[in-house]
Formats: C-alpha cells, structure tokens, sequence
C-alpha cells in the first residue's frame, strides 16, 4: 500500500512541471512511468548517467517532452521516471538515439528490476515557471 501511494504521490508531483495542457490534446502521445530499482553501491554513476541521458534527450530530441526523474526519500535506489513523447514515432526514434543506448548500455549492470508502466493521461497541468 505504502509502495502505491509513494507512486501515486510521485507522479502527481512530476504531473504538476508539466506544461498545461488538456487531455484532448494529448492525442498520439506516449505516456510511461518507468520504475527502477538500482543497486545501492552504484547509485551514484547511475544518477549521474540518467542526468546526462536526460539532459541530452530533451535538448537534442524534439519529440521527447518530458522527462522527470525522482527517488523515493527513504529509499534512494527506487528511481521513478515519467516520460512523455510526442507519439509512437517519437518514442521509436528515442530507444534509437545513441544517447539512449549509451545510458542503457553504461547502465546494465546497475539496474536491478525495471517496471515500464503505459500511462493515459487524465489531465496534465503545471505553472509556467516553478
């Protein structure tokens, strides 16, 4: 139950940085939670992977989104990250792009267990600036 309310309270925490924008218009998109254990030892390089990978993909790429990356505060190596492209082609040309496969590939070894969770949005909404 803990486990759910934390990830419930997760995503409407990254829900409220995103731009407004209603659910109508958000036709085609693709929407994920992606929740990931990683070992505890290697926390670290792997915060700093995800970072960098984040960081490029919404500077490079024109159909990734969103990207919000949290840990859970009691325990940091449960990774939740919401993650909403602008359709199916976009998600595609993402898990394509050598910066995705650096990050996957630099990264293996540290993840222990990956959940990716299809999402539809019921309404997405935030300030212009936090």
């Amino acid at each position: 139950m803990r486990a759910l309310l934390l990830t419930l309270i997760t995503v409407f925490v990254m829900i409220l940085s995103l731009q407004n924008v209603s659910a109508q218009q958000q036709t085609g998109q693709v929407v994920h939670i992606a929740k990931l254990e990683i070992d505890p030892a290697q926390l670290d390089s792997y915060t700093a992977a995800l970072k960098e990978h984040i960081q490029t993909a919404i500077k490079v790429e024109p159909g990734v989104l969103t990207l919000h990356a949290v840990a859970d505060k009691s325990n940091p190596a449960h990774i939740t990250v919401f993650e909403i492209y602008a359709d199916t082609a976009a998600y595609k040309a993402h898990l394509q792009s050598p910066h995705f496969k650096k990050y996957k590939t630099g990264t293996k070894d540290m993840v222990k267990s990956l959940e990716l969770i299809d999402v539809t949005p019921i309404e997405l909404a935030a300030k212009e600036k936090l």
